[in-house]
C-alpha cells in the first residue's frame, strides 16, 4: 500500500500483501474513518503508523481511536480540540492550516483548516487542555493549478513551528498533504518548489519528520473508466458559454449523456476540477470533423455536468467514452437517486508486466485468481483510440 487516502470505498485488491512498514510511504497510513483503521489494522499496520485526518470527528471515532492506540490526529478549531482533549488523553495532534489555493475566484481550500492568526490562540488552548501538538498539516487542492501554494504553506509552516516553540511544544512532523494528481509532470514541478525551500525551513538534522498523502498519485492510474454514450441532443453553438469551440458558423453543438456521472463515479467533480480527458473509443479519419460537445450523467441534474465544452466528433448512443487516471476519489457507494449501480470492475495488465511478475516467480494460477477477461469496450490500442483536449 502506498501512503492510501482516499474514501472507504475502495478496491481491497489495491491492499492485499503490501502492508508490511517498508511499503508504506514514511511508515504512515493516513486515515478518515473507523471502517479504514478497522481494515488497516487487520491488514497488520500498527496503529503508532497510522494518522486519523478526519477534520470533522465523530465522539465515538476519538474514542476507538484511543482505545486501538492510534494517537496521532489533525485538528483545525478550538471546538474540535475540546472534543479531542476530553476524549483522548494520549492524542498527539497536528494543527492543520489553511492553504491560498483559489480556485476559480474562490477560497476552495478554506473550508478545512485554520488560518495563521488563529493558530497562536489555538496553541493557547491546546496549553491549558494539555493536549499536544506534535506538528503542523497542510492540503493542496488537486484542482490548484499553481505550484506557488507551497511556499506560502511552508513558510506558514515554519512560523507555527516558531509560534508552538514558544509555548514549550515539541514540534516533530511537518505533513505536507495530498493533491498530487498522478502525473509524473506535477510531482516534479510540486518537488522543485519544495525541496529548496524544506532545506531552508525543515533541513536534515532537525528532527523533524517531513511526510506527505500521495494516495491519490499511487491510485489514479490504476483505474480506467468505460462510460457509454445512453443519449444525445443537438443545440445551437452559442449554448456552450466557455466558447470553447465556437467558430462563428452554423454548425450543430452535441449534448451527450452517459451513463455514470457525479452521483457516481465522477462525484469529486462536485469540488474540483476533472484531471482526465475523454477518448472516443472508435476508429476515425484524421479529417474527421470535431464539433463543439458537452457531456453529462445521466441523472438530468444541472450539477451533473462531467465536461463543459470540448471537441469531439459526432458520436452515436451506444458510443463508448474512455477515462484514464480514474482510480482516485472515484469508487462512492452510488446515489439512490435513480437507481444508479457502480460500474463493474475488471483486472488487466500488461503483457511485459505479466512476464515480469512470472520471472519473479508468481504463478499464473495465483496471478489469475483476481484477474478477469477485460470486456471488448476497454480493449484499446493506439489507433482505436481518438484523444480530445477537454
Amino acid at each position: 500500500m502506498k501512503g492510501f487516502i482516499d474514501d472507504a470505498n475502495y478496491s481491497v485488491g489495491l491492499l492485499d500483501e503490501g502492508t508490511n512498514l517498508g511499503n508504506v510511504i514514511d511508515n504512515y497510513v493516513y486515515e478518515h474513518t473507523l471502517t479504514e483503521m478497522a481494515l488497516v489494522q487487520e491488514l497488520g499496520v500498527s496503529p503508532e503508523n497510522i494518522i486519523y485526518i478526519s477534520p470533522c470527528k465523530q465522539v465515538s471515532q476519538i474514542k476507538y481511536a484511543a482505545k486501538v492506540g492510534v494517537n496521532i490526529m489533525t485538528c483545525d478549531n478550538e471546538i474540535e480540540l475540546k472534543k479531542i482533549a476530553r476524549n483522548h488523553p494520549n492524542a498527539k495532534v497536528l494543527l492543520h492550516i489553511a492553504t491560498e489555493d483559489n480556485i476559480g475566484g474562490e477560497d476552495g481550500n478554506m473550508k478545512f483548516g485554520t488560518t495563521l492568526k488563529n493558530c497562536r490562540h489555538l496553541l493557547e488552548c491546546a496549553k491549558e487542555l494539555d493536549v499536544q501538538i506534535i506538528g503542523v498539516k497542510f492540503h493542496v487542492s488537486s484542482a490548484c493549478k499553481e505550484s506557488q501554494v507551497y511556499v506560502h504553506a511552508l513558510s506558514d509552516a515554519r512560523c507555527v513551528f516558531d509560534m508552538a516553540g514558544e509555548f514549550g511544544f515539541t514540534m516533530n512532523m511537518l505533513d505536507i498533504g495530498g493533491g498530487f494528481t498522478g502525473t509524473e509532470f506535477q510531482l516534479e514541478e510540486v518537488n522543485h518548489v519544495i525541496s529548496p525551500l524544506l532545506d531552508i525551513y525543515f533541513p536534515k538534522g532537525s528532527g523533524i519528520k517531513i511526510i506527505s498523502e500521495p494516495g491519490s498519485y499511487y491510485v489514479s492510474s490504476a483505474f480506467t473508466l468505460a462510460v457509454n454514450i445512453i443519449a444525445k441532443k443537438v443545440v445551437e453553438n452559442d449554448t456552450f458559454s466557455s466558447g470553447v469551440g465556437k467558430t462563428g458558423s452554423d454548425e450543430p453543438a452535441f449534448m451527450y449523456y452517459m451513463n455514470d456521472g457525479v452521483y457516481g463515479s465522477f462525484a469529486s467533480k462536485l469540488s474540483e476540477d476533472l484531471n482526465t480527458i475523454p477518448e472516443v473509443h472508435k476508429k476515425y479519419k484524421e479529417d474527421e470533423r470535431l464539433f463543439t460537445s458537452s457531456l453529462w450523467g445521466p441523472s438530468c441534474d444541472e450539477l451533473d455536468q462531467i465536461v463543459e465544452s470540448c471537441l469531439l466528433p459526432e458520436l452515436n448512443v451506444g458510443d463508448w467514452l474512455i477515462f484514464d487516471n480514474m482510480g482516485a476519489d472515484s469508487f462512492h457507494e452510488p446515489s439512490a437517486f435513480n437507481d444508479f449501480q457502480r460500474p463493474a470492475i475488471y483486472y488487466m495488465m500488461s503483457f511485459s508486466d505479466w512476464y515480469e511478475m512470472q520471472d519473479a516467480g508468481i504463478t499464473s494460477d495465483t496471478l489469475m485468481k483476481n484477474f478477469f477477461f477485460v470486456p471488448s469496450c476497454i480493449q484499446l490500442s493506439q489507433e482505436d483510440s481518438f484523444s480530445t483536449e477537454a
